[in-house]
């Protein structure tokens, strides 16, 4: 049997990495390391995570 690990869902105490606003979006890195931010550093960061590969996933707080 294969097993999937899965990320728990943002809450209201997980903050930005860049600003410590709510986190809105984690993105996960190939390496496995990942990142939270607000949805105006998601955005400004966008398309360096796209080109990185980065899986970005919208959290639902």
């Amino acid at each position: 049997m294969t097993s999937t690990l899965t990320r728990p869902e943002l809450t209201a105490s997980d903050r930005c990495d860049r600003c410590s606003a709510a986190a809105r979006v984690r993105a996960v890195l190939p390496s496995g390391g990942e990142l939270l931010f607000c949805g105006h550093h998601a955005r400004e960061h966008e398309s360096k995570l796209k080109e990185l590969s980065a899986d970005i996933q919208a959290g639902e707080v």
